[in-house]
């Protein structure tokens, strides 16, 4: 078939046109797999804050360090590394000497050496009350642990302070009967501490809790912090909600979360 010059042309500028589709595509393609192996590998804000932070606390300390301290005439003992854990909590209880012990394995409870039988309710109960303590002792350690999703929610002015202000949830998977629950850290621009901390609970009927810290014992290298502890009159309220109440003084004060005779020991 003879093909004329202007259809030629035509075939000509048809096939440019493709090339240049085709040559825009893969440009567009490797943009966007520049863009995605950039975020990929650039640390979201909220995870330098916390690192930040978990350093100016005590940073690798806290994967060898066991804490060991006196709350509220009850006796802690607080190991936590990347591998294992181990919780335990000492009392007497009409004169009988009571241990509490949490771990990889699980919770277990003494009574004058004796384990004793407890019904799951009960077992999840003081299990909840003893990693509840853990917790909040070791602050910020534990916020990079894998059930853990970071938010960084911009800066805040609190009692003439600038603070980072970085929100934690939970994944169901890893996150504990209390995945549910919402917390927010401040974190001081400055010295990169968690001055205040705000969440929210499911357990026990539910509730909103504000903390102020107001001691800070700096023991062979951590930093650990006792806490004003408030609460809202209304706590259907967003945890969000919580500062701007605090700042205009509208939060009950609870309670005091005061840690006394700390020992900390470095293990091997």
């Amino acid at each position: 078939m003879k093909i004329g010059s202007k259809s030629l042309i035509l075939i000509l500028i048809s096939d440019s046109d493709k090339l240049k589709n085709a040559f825009m595509y893969n440009n567009y393609c490797y943009l966007f797999l520049l863009l995605l192996i950039v975020g990929c590998s650039r640390p979201d804000k909220s995870e330098k804050i916390i690192n930040e932070s978990i350093e100016a606390h005590g940073g690798d300390l806290f994967k060898s360090a066991q804490i060991s301290f006196t709350f509220r005439d009850r006796q802690y003992e607080i190991f936590k590394s990347p591998n294992s854990f181990r919780y335990t909590r000492s009392f007497t209880e009409e004169a009988k000497r009571v241990k509490d012990v949490l771990n990889d394995d699980g919770f277990t409870r003494t009574i004058d050496d004796e384990e004793v039988s407890l019904s799951d309710e009960k077992r999840l109960a003081y299990s909840n009350s003893v990693n509840s303590v853990a917790y909040f002792t070791f602050l910020p350690y534990g916020l990079n642990d894998e059930a853990v999703i970071k938010a960084y929610l911009g800066l805040e002015e609190i009692e003439g302070n600038n603070y980072h202000l970085v929100k934690v949830t939970f994944k169901e998977n890893g996150g504990g009967e209390d995945f549910q629950d919402e917390f927010l850290y401040w974190i001081n621009q400055e010295t990169h501490h968690v001055d205040y901390l705000a969440y929210s609970y499911h357990t026990d009927g539910g509730g909103l809790r504000f903390r102020k810290a107001i001691n800070k014992h700096e023991v062979s290298g951590l930093v650990l912090q006792d806490y004003e502890n408030y609460k809202p009159e209304d706590e259907s309220i967003s945890v969000e909600e919580l500062s701007l109440l605090f700042k205009n003084g509208d939060l009950e004060l609870l309670s005091e979360i005061i840690l006394e005779n700390i020992e900390v020991q470095v293990l091997k």
